[in-house]
């Protein structure tokens, strides 16, 4: 049996500000939309066009959240990397709906802040232990 892979990479610019909110168990949160914009030159009129997608993300990763909520602002550029998720809910008039995001959680997830403020973080580097290599030998044995 062949195997699957479900991830999503988008660089964009957020359009506002991230929302915040908390889980019916107390985690929080983090939601905001990103731009993704594909510009060309039109063969025939020679035109400069534009495109431009909006991708849905929520942030579920406790670390990754903490970094939203401080340094993540309407504008920023992020690179994100995470997986793409389809919920059903239903509307006020009772009509179902369905919404595809990009969802960051587990050790999948990262977010790397590209707009002045450096810096990567995913689960990968968050909550990990100061670790002190002073005492490694660094000599190549060969």
């Amino acid at each position: 049996m062949a195997g699957s892979l479900n991830k999503v990479t988008l660089i964009g610019n957020l359009g506002r500000d991230p929302e915040i909110r908390n889980t019916s168990d107390g985690k929080e949160v983090a939601s905001f939309s990103i731009a993704t914009t594909e510009a060309w030159k039109d063969k025939i009129s020679g035109e400069r066009k534009e495109k431009t997608e909006w991708h849905r993300i929520v942030v579920f990763k406790e670390g990754l959240v903490g970094i939203v909520k401080n340094y993540v602002k309407k504008g920023s550029k992020l690179y994100i990397e995470g997986q793409l998720q389809t919920r059903k809910w239903v509307d006020n008039n009772g009509q179902e709906r369905y919404t595809t995001e990009v969802v960051l959680q587990g050790f999948n997830a990262s977010l790397i802040l590209l707009d002045g403020k450096s810096g990567t973080f995913s689960d990968t580097n968050t909550n990990m232990p100061d670790f002190d290599n002073s005492e490694l030998d660094d000599e190549i044995p060969f």
